[in-house]
C-alpha cells in the first residue's frame, strides 16, 4: 500500500511547509517537495488543511476489562480516531485486574486484540508491595510506570508512601522508563461532607496538596535519580518548584490538560458534577497561568486524562463528594486546546509538540512515532484550525456522553486520521 499524501500546510520539524509524504506500507518513506511526486503512485490532497503527526495520548483510562462499561477498546480507539488520536497509552487503573503484574498486563492486552488501527501501548502500575513485578513488567513492554499519593478512588490501586518509592525508585531507574505521578498530599487533603457548591470542592483539594507533593518527589529524585513526571498539573503555583529541580538537572517533567486550559472555578455551575476531576479545575488565574507556562516550556506537553465513568456515577443529586471525578472528553482534546492557543495568539503547529513530539518522547516511542519523519509510522491528523463547530455530546465516539464540552463552542474540525498509512477516521 503506497501512496502520495500533499499539502500546502506540513508540520515537519522543520517547520511548517508545503510537502508531499511518501508512504509505503506503514511507514513515512520521504517528506518531499510539493511537485516532487511520484507518477506511478496513487496522489491525495490535503489542500490547505493542517497536515500534523498524529496525537500521541500517554494519559487515558480505558478502564477494560473489568470496567468496560466505563469505556472499553472498541468505543476509546474509534473515539481517538474521531480526534486525531493515532497512539492511546492506557493507564493501569480503572481496570480489573489493575496492570500491576505481567500477568495482568497480559490480559489487558488480550482484551485489546481486535480493535482498530490506531496504536495501544500500556502503562505499569506502581503499587505497595509490587516493587519485585516493575523489571518484568518493563521487559514485558510496559511504555512507563504510573502511581498515586493520594488515594486513586479504587481499591486496587492503592497509593504509595515515601517508603513504597524508596523501595520503587532504584528498580524504577534500572528500568530506564518514566514513573508518572498523580502528585496530591493526602494530608493537605479535606474530608468534606456532601456538598452541591463547587467552591466547597475545590477547598477540599488546595494547590498547597500538589505542591507538598512535588517537593518529596524532588527530594527523592535527589537521592536516587529517575525519569519522573508530573501528570495533570493544575496549579502553575508548582512551577517554581519544578523549574529549580530541572535547572539542577534532576529528571522531571510535567503535564496538564485540556480541561485546566479550557475551564475556570468560577464559571462551573454548583451542581455541575461533569466538571469532577482531581486534581479540581481551579481559578481562571490559575487557567492563564498555566497558558503562560506551556507557551514558555514550562510546561512539557498536553494529554486528555480522559477518566470516563456510566453517568449513574456522576448523578448524585450535585454532590461533588459523592461523584465520580474524571473528565471524559477524549475525542475534543485537539479542538479543545487549539481554541484556547487561538484565543492567546498561539499558532496551531505548537500542538504538534505539546500533544504529539512531547508525549511520544516520554513514553519512549520518538523514532516512531509524535512526528512527520522518514522512517516513522504514517500517524497524521488532517484537520482545519478554522473550522468552528457546537459541541454535540450524542455524536461523540465514547461511550457514555456527558461532557462538561456539552453547547460549547470550539475551533478545529478533524477532516481525517491514519493510522500506519490507514484511515481510520474521516476521508482523503
Amino acid at each position: 500500500m503506497s501512496f502520495v499524501l500533499r499539502g500546502e500546510r506540513v508540520v515537519t520539524p522543520g517547520g511548517v511547509r508545503a510537502a508531499a509524504l511518501l508512504v509505503e506500507e506503514s511507514r513515512i518513506t520521504r517528506v518531499a517537495g510539493y511537485d516532487e511526486i511520484p507518477s506511478n503512485l496513487e496522489r491525495f490532497e490535503a489542500g490547505d488543511a493542517l497536515v500534523m503527526p498524529g496525537l500521541v495520548d500517554s494519559h487515558v483510562h480505558i478502564n477494560e476489562p473489568g470496567r468496560t462499561e466505563w469505556e472499553g477498546f472498541a468505543s476509546a480507539t474509534r473515539a481517538a480516531a474521531a480526534g486525531g488520536i493515532t497512539t492511546l497509552c492506557d493507564m493501569p487503573l480503572n481496570s480489573i485486574p489493575a496492570t500491576t503484574s505481567v500477568e495482568a498486563l497480559e490480559l489487558k492486552r488480550r482484551a485489546a486484540q481486535g480493535h482498530g488501527p490506531v496504536t495501544l501501548e500500556f502503562i505499569g502500575g506502581v503499587i505497595p508491595g509490587n516493587s519485585r513485578e516493575l523489571l518484568a513488567l518493563k521487559e514485558a513492554g510496559v511504555c512507563a510506570f504510573k502511581c498515586f499519593l493520594s488515594p486513586s478512588g479504587v481499591p486496587e490501586f492503592p497509593s504509595v508512601s515515601e517508603q513504597d518509592l524508596r523501595d520503587a525508585f532504584p528498580l524504577l531507574a534500572r528500568t530506564g522508563l518514566t514513573l508518572m505521578v498523580h502528585a496530591e498530599d493526602p494530608d493537605h487533603l479535606k474530608a468534606g461532607s456532601g456538598s452541591t457548591a463547587y467552591a466547597d470542592y475545590l477547598a477540599s483539594r488546595p494547590a498547597a496538596a500538589e505542591q507538598s507533593a512535588i517537593a518529596l518527589l524532588i527530594r527523592l529524585l535527589e537521592w536516587c535519580p529517575t525519569p519522573v513526571h508530573i501528570v495533570h498539573l493544575s496549579s502553575a503555583g508548582s512551577l517554581r518548584l519544578i523549574n529549580a529541580a530541572r535547572a539542577r538537572g534532576l529528571p522531571l517533567s510535567v503535564e496538564t490538560c485540556p480541561h485546566y486550559l479550557s475551564f475556570a472555578a468560577e464559571e462551573i455551575p454548583d451542581g455541575a458534577t461533569e466538571y469532577k476531576c482531581a486534581p479540581p479545575i481551579r481559578a481562571g488565574l490559575e487557567r492563564e497561568a498555566l497558558w503562560k507556562a506551556l507557551a514558555a516550556g514550562e510546561i512539557d506537553l498536553v494529554v486528555s486524562d480522559h477518566s470516563p465513568c456510566p453517568p449513574a456515577l456522576k448523578a448524585t443529586g450535585g454532590d461533588f463528594v459523592a461523584a465520580w471525578g474524571g473528565i471524559a472528553a477524549l475525542e475534543l482534546s485537539l479542538p479543545a486546546v487549539w481554541t484556547g492557543a487561538r484565543q492567546r495568539g498561539l499558532p496551531p503547529e505548537a500542538l504538534a509538540e505539546w500533544m504529539s513530539a512531547a508525549p511520544a518522547r516520554l513514553t519512549r516511542l520518538d523514532g516512531r512515532k509524535g512526528a512527520i519523519t522518514p522512517g516513522y509510522d504514517a500517524d497524521l491528523v488532517i484537520w482545519e484550525p478554522e473550522q468552528r463547530f457546537i459541541v454535540d455530546p450524542e455524536q461523540l465516539h465514547q461511550r457514555h456522553h456527558l461532557t462538561p464540552y456539552a453547547g460549547r463552542e470550539l475551533f478545529g474540525r478533524v477532516r481525517a486520521t491514519l493510522a500506519g498509512g490507514r484511515v481510520a477516521f474521516g476521508s482523503l
